[in-house]
């Protein structure tokens, strides 16, 4: 017992023994609440164990699938880690006013690095101009402008279709993308700015954009290496808009277009970079969902005699010339039924996700949504919610009857325009352009499907 004492004495004399002795219940005291507070703090349910990859295996093979088989395993909100990132999607309506509206997530962050990565615009120039281009876009593309640029796209429209010929059997998205790419291109860009008079020249360009176009998705995650056809296209585009860009500015043009707009809100430097971005914008979406309202619509009989009898009563029946035929944007709105076909496509084949940044940890239905998270919505499966959209999967443009559309006001739920502060700023000239080019399509062609509607490839974009 006495040689326990002493031993016991001697350790008391040795000074980092005793440090050690006086801190490690310091340490537990200051420590214990922290790391407790944390472990009382409920993180939604996760999937993704393997360190860094997370599922992005699965997720890979079939987002949108991916996502939905999570929701019926984890429940409303829950957390995929991806390749080095944690997506946080949240799926009920009740929750989608803090996707918009919070103060703790930023759209702007979490397209940045998509953005640079695609368009090589710098993180600097982004922010400092991001804001100033939605503007002038929203500006530009506003309501009050769309009769103007519904007259030149009518006669755009018109010299394209006429080349589809009177009889034959094509590709029906081959003949909408070229229609549509080059008169899209003449409006917003002025005409022939970009190559679309010279056949040869155009070829060049729409095989390297619909390149661009059909790997964007990836381009905006992988590194170009891994990417080296995408990259060649993006350069060559890149070049292209260089070159456009430095012959506009010497150019005096009476009417200035919205490339002229863009070149004069952004720095000089990214101007081709911006120009690129703003062509993509103009034409990946509306093409695809041009493409589907017409499948939809030569699908169903019923839907597409209804559609024939609008648009007598409008512009009169079957006969004209498409180059005689002038559909002005107050025609298109007393054509509601087409305007209803137009929508319930966008609903159906609308964007698979949409993103925001985490900025501020927050609580949503009892859990931390931790900062850094990306925060996610699938426009494609809230449209799908049989609560908010009964028969969901089931293309019935009816069903818009219910909306005030003559006040530009959606049904309730309907998401593929976005929301906040940083909604789709072309989205009335989207709509526009493409109840104009289907209702000249629907005029002048008897359309024969030579399948049934194929079903949509399960990609997030």
């Amino acid at each position: 017992m006495a040689t326990d004492y002493y031993n016991i004495f001697l350790l008391w004399e040795r000074p980092v023994i005793v440090f050690a002795l006086l801190v490690f219940p310091l340490g537990v005291a200051v420590l214990y609440p922290i790391y407790w507070g944390r472990r009382r703090e409920m993180y939604p349910p996760c999937r993704g164990w393997i360190p860094w990859l997370g599922c992005a295996v699965q997720f890979g093979k079939a987002p949108l699938d991916f996502i939905e088989e999570s929701r019926r395993k984890l429940g409303p909100v829950f957390t995929l880690k991806v390749a080095g990132k944690r997506l946080t999607f949240v799926t009920e309506p009740e929750d989608f006013d803090c996707f918009f509206g919070s103060d703790c997530v930023d759209f702007q962050k979490a397209v940045q690095l998509p953005v640079r990565n695609t368009a090589s615009i710098s993180e600097e120039s982004f922010f400092e101009t991001h804001q100033n281009v939605h503007d002038t876009i929203k500006g530009e593309l506003a309501p009050p402008r769309l009769q103007k640029l519904c007259a030149k796209l009518n006669v755009k429209f018109a010299q394209q279709l006429t080349k589809w010929g009177k009889v034959g059997r094509s590709d029906l998205m081959s003949l909408v993308r070229r229609s549509m790419y080059v008169s899209i291109l003449d409006t917003l860009f002025g005409e022939h700015v970009l190559p679309t008079s010279n056949q040869e020249a155009y070829l060049e360009f729409e095989a390297h954009f619909v390149r661009y176009d059909d790997q964007f998705e990836h381009g905006t995650e992988l590194p170009e290496i891994f990417l080296r056809e995408w990259s060649r296209s993006k350069k060559w585009l890149l070049r292209l808009f260089a070159a456009v860009v430095n012959t506009e500015e010497k150019q005096t043009r009476l009417d200035e277009t919205l490339l002229h707009a863009i070149i004069k809100t952004v720095d000089r430097p990214h101007a081709p970079n911006y120009a690129l971005l703003m062509v993509w914008a103009a034409l990946a979406n509306a093409i695809p969902i041009t493409f589907w309202v017409l499948v939809f619509i030569y699908s169903d009989q019923t839907i597409l005699a209804e559609l024939m009898e609008e648009l007598e009563q409008v512009i009169g029946g079957r006969g004209k010339d498409l180059t005689d035929l002038h559909i002005t944007q107050d025609d298109l709105q007393k054509l509601p039924k087409l305007k209803w076909c137009v929508l319930e496509a966008v609903r159906l084949r609308g964007a698979g996700v949409i993103t925001r940044q985490v900025t501020r940890s927050f609580t949503l239905r009892g859990y931390t949504i931790p900062s850094g998270d990306m925060l996610m919505l699938s426009p494609y499966w809230a449209h799908r919610n049989e609560r908010v959209f009964p028969d969901a999967n089931c293309f019935l443009p009816s069903r818009w009857e219910n909306a005030d559309l003559s006040k530009n006001q959606f049904l309730k739920g309907f998401l593929s325009f976005g929301g906040g502060r940083y909604q789709c700023p072309g989205r009335w000239f989207g709509l526009m352009e493409i109840q104009l080019f289907v209702a000249m399509v629907i005029y002048k062609y008897n359309i024969t499907m030579m399948g049934p509607v194929p079903d949509v490839v399960s990609t997030c974009f």
